[in-house]
């Protein structure tokens, strides 16, 4: 696949993925979607500009200058069954939601949790990761902080642009709870003690302590349902390629091949619903 970096903060290796590097350029094109193997003639076939930020390991990261990671398979999957090339399009997280609404990329491959919010101004594919919202929290410090209930008082750290903030929000105890935004980091400050715990979904919080020499730990269980999804533009051609990709992930998901992806990087299926 192609792949273009703009303002992004991505992982430069897979033992080390909170080492984040702004704007870093990858030089080699890879996927070509052959149309024979997918039914889909050549003149159909088109080039997909897919947004995500290259720094969210293990869903996108890059590694020895190669984007890699959960996302990086799954849409190359869903290319090569509709016959269409790929150009990956990096940037900071938060501003990706902007670059679909203006046209500069096509879809967001990033995670995207669907909330009412974005149903109303998105249209979506169906669900392809199911996860839940994760305290984290210092290492040693999960017997103080065990639930949200225990937040009150505490600064928590979320990703800027994510639904985490939301979720939090809509706690019974949200007015007691100093939240705090990130466009990065937010691993390294809690750890630090900058900040007494971040949010992040449940999958990504576990790979992050899995493979960070940093002293985290899980903090409780998750306390909020998320169902991540492709977010396309709501008008004709969005609606037409949502379609399209939807048409792919239900033969992925029925032949086995989004299994297969999500066995690879994380040991486990996380594309179906409990």
């Amino acid at each position: 696949p192609l792949y273009s970096a703009a303002a992004s903060d991505v992982y430069k290796s897979q033992t080390s993925p909170l080492d984040v590097t702004e704007n870093i350029m990858i030089k080699h094109a890879t996927l070509t979607a052959i149309a024979l193997a997918t039914g889909v003639s050549a003149a159909q076939a088109e080039t997909l500009n897919v947004g995500m930020s290259g720094g969210y390991f293990p869903f996108t990261f890059v590694k020895l200058d190669e984007l890699q990671g959960f996302e990086v398979d799954f849409i190359n999957a869903v290319a090569k069954e509709t016959g269409d090339e790929v150009n990956f399009v990096t940037m900071s997280f938060s501003g990706l939601i902007g670059a679909l609404e203006s046209g500069r990329i096509d879809t967001i491959a990033n995670q995207i949790t669907i909330t009412p919010e974005r149903e109303a101004k998105f249209a979506f594919s169906q669900p392809y990761v199911f996860d839940g919202a994760q305290v984290v929290v210092k290492e040693g410090n999960e017997d103080t902080i065990g639930s949200v209930e225990d937040l009150s008082g505490k600064t928590v750290a979320v990703n800027l642009g994510s639904n985490f903030e939301e979720l939090l929000n809509e706690l019974p105890n949200a007015g007691e709870i100093d939240i705090r935004t990130y466009e990065s980091n937010i691993a390294q400050d809690t750890a630090l003690g900058r900040v007494d715990a971040f949010v992040m979904d449940r999958v990504s919080s576990a790979q992050l302590i899995a493979e960070s020499p940093l002293p985290l730990a899980l903090a409780g269980k998750p306390f909020s349902e998320i169902r991540n999804a492709l977010p396309f533009r709501n008008d004709d051609e969005g609606q037409a390629l949502r379609d399209r990709f939807d048409a792919a992930i239900t033969k992925l998901k029925e032949d086995g091949t989004l299994t297969e992806i999500s066995e690879k990087w994380f040991g486990s299926d996380i594309t179906t619903a409990e």
